[in-house]
């Protein structure tokens, strides 16, 4: 229990360390907290208004139009949209065992980072009960500092600590489903323990599963290991079918409900919401999951190593491969063979049953089998998934580790009486559980940075700007060679007027990352601020060059042709933009600007009434719109554009005066 203790001890200090309220101060604002307000209103959809400007966008799943919407003060991003109404696609349960239960009886809401903290305190709780259980039954020869040593591993090595310093609503569904995986096993091992009992334990094993498929429905093929009892009842010759309906009628019913629950918001029994998802690439039309990512992903999550420095944290990202046609990311993982030696450890698992016999031997072997199934599934899972992230090994880790464990103490029985080979034997083993650990604590420092870099996007996106310049400044000391946190830092350096030191950290991340377009496109926009214009259309043809296809780069290489004259030039980059995306609004807003420029006035009012109605609150378009409806003698249209501008924009004087002065003539 000590080593639990300490355990529990290094989640709570790692989650509040990367606190996510920071950004939202009010637990009842966070999504899973706004999901039980709507469940106690009556709704499916979260206690959330829909903001107006949203809901006029002409497509509110373009995720260049609806950016503003998706982060700053509205935050949606990763909600689901539907209809008029926003969803949680994350899995329903944590709301209903945790969040839900805890307001009612408190009358206050649970941070996220909190609900985290408690489901892996309760899942490490779990798995060493389960350890314990394993321990005292076929392992009794075994010393307990051993033991401890294995609960140390099954608290330290699992990707949990890395799960911990960024603690929002991702993590809440993963970290519930890890808990409620974990008591799936340990309800397993009595239900092969206590023949006398199998049917209730049974009953609980698919109880808690159910609940975790609510939680995190990429768990659902693991559901296989609920069989295992069974088979080994009918292995025995005994009647299987009161088992059978044990084992699968709780996570049906459950099942059931979740398919109505999704029908009833999304008019689909089988739709999470992950299709309507408000996220930084179009959901609608997405594959998630394709054959042609098997390899990629086994080679993230299983060979890639990471890199070490003698700077700390010491460890950096794995080396990315290129990405299989159609994939998304790859974000902050790494391969488990690698970089978590102690799982190979596993391979020692029939260790446990040598030199047994008979039910023993087979009892253990298909307890043994359980936890392989949960691991191979959840595996496979994740294999044929669109993208590889650090929170998704939370899903098969843990189940590994215990394999590993296992493969410890058959290690340890195997040798007993061999001192010599079982000293040598216990310095290897932990020497890689050292290793494990230490990569597991290390590799969360990294991921705070993250999160940190993470918390100051958005609070430069709400426009507290000096507080993102601080959290990047502080992620910078952690990380030097950050490119991504020196880009934003310059980005919110720029907003602050040190348009200098901004240019500085701009040119620093194209240094770290020279294939960073973002970057390159910043730097191009601040050197064009400045009037370097030759230089910024350097770097925009040079991320063009990185990526041809990106609608900012066209865009701004637009402006800086037209700053110069080249009217023709900057026509072509507008139109190639649009080209790519004909909803950008900025697009047809600046190709509006060059022919009324030209004097092509009713050219110029088409683009502008595109842009508009692709993005109604584009103050500039509908204050441009007004005026080249004036020059074409539209007085009264023009003066409802006016009037917008200024309905969105009290303080924009451009659109007051020429307001004023159609007013004076009528």
């Amino acid at each position: 229990m000590g080593v639990c203790a300490v355990v529990v001890g290094v989640y709570a200090y790692i989650a509040q360390s990367g606190q996510w309220g920071s950004l939202s101060p009010n637990a009842a604002d966070t999504y899973y907290n706004l999901l039980v307000r709507g469940f106690r209103a009556g709704q499916l959809s979260l206690k959330k208004e829909v903001p107006p400007g949203f809901m006029r966008l002409a497509d509110p799943y373009n995720p260049t139009t609806n950016e503003p919407y998706r982060f700053g003060p509205d935050r949606l991003h990763d909600l689901s949209y539907y209809k008029g109404r926003l969803y949680l696609y994350f899995g329903v349960t944590p709301a209903l065992i945790l969040f839900w239960p805890y307001v009612a009886v408190t009358g206050r809401y649970l941070f996220q980072g909190q609900a985290v903290v408690i489901f892996c305190a309760i899942g490490l709780l779990a798995s060493v009960g389960l350890l314990r259980a394993v321990w005292r039954r076929y392992f009794s020869e075994v010393s307990i500092w051993v033991v401890a040593l294995c609960a140390l591993a099954l608290g330290l090595a699992t990707g949990v600590p890395a799960l911990l310093p960024w603690s929002d609503v991702y993590e809440v569904a993963i970290s519930c489903g890890y808990m409620l995986t974990m008591l799936t096993l340990w309800a397993i091992w009595r239900a092969l323990h206590e023949p006398e009992r199998q049917c209730r334990w049974l009953s609980v094993a698919s109880l808690a599963y159910g609940l975790a498929v609510g939680a995190r429905s990429s768990l659902l093929f693991g559901a296989v290991i609920l069989l295992v009892p069974v088979a080994q009842a009918r292995h025995e010759r005994r009647r299987v079918w009161t088992l059978l309906i044990a084992a699968i009628g709780p996570i049906t019913l459950i099942g059931v409900g979740l398919m109505l629950y999704n029908a009833m918001r999304f008019d689909s029994p089988f739709e999470f919401g992950q299709h309507y998802q408000l996220a930084a690439v179009r959901p609608i039309a997405r594959q998630f999951f394709r054959l042609r990512y098997l390899w990629f992903n086994f080679c993230i999550y299983f060979l890639e190593p990471a890199h070490w420095s003698a700077h700390f944290p010491f460890v950096h990202e794995i080396s990315v491969p290129p990405f299989p046609r159609g994939y998304a990311r790859v974000e902050t993982a790494f391969g488990v063979l690698t970089n978590i030696p102690l799982v190979w450890l596993a391979f020692a698992v029939p260790l446990a049953w040598w030199s047994r016999s008979g039910q023993e031997a087979l009892t253990l072997r298909r307890f043994v089998t359980g936890v392989a199934l949960l691991f191979g599934t959840c595996v496979l899972t994740l294999l044929f998934y669109e993208s590889a992230i650090i929170r998704y090994e939370v899903d098969f880790l843990p189940p590994l580790l215990i394999l590993a464990v296992i493969g410890i103490l058959g290690l340890e029985r195997a040798l007993v009486g061999q001192s010599v080979r079982r000293r040598v034997a216990r310095w290897a083993w932990g020497v890689l559980l050292g290793f494990s650990v230490a990569f597991n604590l290390l590799w969360s420092v990294k991921c705070y940075a993250n999160g940190r870099w993470a918390l100051g996007a958005a609070l430069a996106q709400e426009g507290r700007v000096p507080e993102a310049v601080q959290i990047f400044e502080e992620v910078l000391r952690l990380k030097p060679e950050f490119a991504e946190a020196h880009n934003h830092l310059g980005r919110a350096l720029e907003r602050s007027g040190r348009a200098s030191e901004a240019i500085e950290r701009y040119e620093r991340a194209v240094q770290l990352k020279p294939d960073y377009v973002e970057a390159h496109v910043n730097l191009g926009n601040a050197l064009l601020h400045i009037g370097k214009v030759r230089e910024a259309i350097a770097h925009y043809e040079l991320a063009l060059r990185i990526k041809p296809d990106d609608i900012e780069a066209h865009v701004n290489l637009g402006n800086a042709f037209l700053q110069t004259g080249k009217m023709q030039e900057a026509i072509g980059e507008y139109e190639q933009a649009l080209r790519i995306n004909p909803d950008s609004a900025e697009a047809h807003s600046n190709l509006g600007a060059i022919y009324q420029r030209m004097g092509k006035l009713p050219e110029a009012v088409a683009q502008y009434e595109h842009a508009v109605r692709i993005k109604p609150d584009y103050v500039e378009a509908h204050f441009n719109l007004g005026l080249a409806l004036e020059k074409l003698g539209r007085t009264s249209e023009a003066i409802e554009h006016y009037q917008q501008a200024l309905k969105l924009r009290p303080d924009f004087t451009p659109a007051r005066k020429a307001l004023t002065r159609l007013q004076a003539g009528q």
